[in-house]
């Protein structure tokens, strides 16, 4: 089974780390040369890494890094045991909540988007979980 490792790109280093450690309590554990903050406190280990805005994001992407809001397909879901206490946290650290927080059959959701254009959401499930949706 493949390991997973969630990496997130950052225009400011110093910045990021403090957004993740005070939003979501998460822990710096190394440090891989200037550029790279490894953060844990999850079940996969979440790697900032300083990419500035306006460079390619790939050999054959065809696009920029942007820092404004941007929807990208994949985003980190973070799960909380209080979600009102975690939706304070993330904004006092600097999220800015997108929308309402939504009741859902497996319990309430929150989306957000970090101060350097990254989506993620906070869920706090309810005792069946993902299985109140599971066919």
């Amino acid at each position: 089974m493949p390991g997973l490792l969630i990496n997130i790109d950052v225009p400011d280093i110093a910045a990021a780390e403090r957004f993740y450690t005070r939003a979501l309590g998460l822990t710096p554990a190394r440090r891989l040369g200037d550029d790279i903050v490894e953060l844990t406190g999850c079940e996969a280990p979440i790697y900032l890494i300083a990419k500035p805005a306006g460079s390619a994001i790939g050999p054959g992407g065809g696009d920029f890094r942007r820092y404004n809001r941007h929807w990208t397909p994949v985003h980190p879901d973070f799960s909380v045991t209080s979600l009102d206490t975690a939706i304070a946290q993330a904004v006092a650290a600097g999220a800015v909540q997108e929308g309402e927080t939504l009741d859902l059959a497996y319990g309430r959701q929150a989306m957000f988007a970090d101060p350097f254009g990254n989506g993620f959401c906070l869920i706090e499930f309810n005792e069946t979980g993902y299985d109140a949706i599971a066919s």
